[in-house]
């Protein structure tokens, strides 16, 4: 009991995916913005995934996550973010389902360098009416591209929102899921957002 004989208010807790193709980063997110140790369940790119998995435009990528990333965050003491970052290649994607059971929404991340990638992620998510944003990781000498160039390349609704971040970057991080909370408060109570 606190205060005048009252229990403790518990934080909402939500669930969100940190999506995208293969290489953009979603394990690095997860990892930089975590305020636990992330769970990572990545092993080493072998000579058996040879054929199987693209490194194009990823060359130096030496790890790979086989079925979940798991962090948390509290945006405030009264919303707690539950991260679950999906993986990226095409033989993994029968997770997917179970992963975005319960999920409120959805971050995308995307690579300018493989934009294409980002494709499969936006559009499993529309075809579910799952809300997400779009993060357009900035990776170190990829092409830049206005939000509105990202949108119109990937056919996405005037609402989704499209911002830039740095999947390194605690703060470049919490930004894009502070903006993912309120797109997501805008859609339920559209009245809400606009006071």
């Amino acid at each position: 009991m606190t205060g005048a004989g009252r229990a403790p208010e518990l934080a909402a807790s939500v669930k969100i995916l940190i999506a995208g193709g293969f290489g953009v980063g979603k394990t690095t997110m997860v990892a930089a913005v975590s305020e636990v140790a992330p769970l990572r369940t990545e092993e080493l790119i072998t000579e058996v995934s040879s054929g199987v998995d693209d490194l194009s435009g990823v060359e130096g990528k030496r790890t790979t996550t086989v079925a979940l990333d798991f962090g948390r965050i509290s945006i405030d003491p009264g919303l707690v973010l539950y991260l679950f970052g999906t993986p990226g290649q095409d033989r993994f994607w029968f997770l997917w389902d179970e992963l975005a059971r319960g999920a409120l929404g959805a971050v995308v991340l995307a690579d300018t360098r493989r934009l294409g990638d980002s494709f499969a992620a936006v559009d499993y998510f529309e075809r579910r009416g799952l809300s997400f944003v779009v993060g357009v990781n900035c990776f170190d000498g990829a092409p830049t591209y206005s939000g509105a160039e990202i949108r119109e390349a990937l056919d996405l609704d005037a609402g989704t929102p499209v911002l830039l971040c740095d999947a390194r970057s605690r703060q470049s991080c919490k930004t894009v899921l502070i903006d993912l909370v309120e797109h997501l408060i805008a859609r339920a109570d559209p009245a809400r957002a606009t006071r």
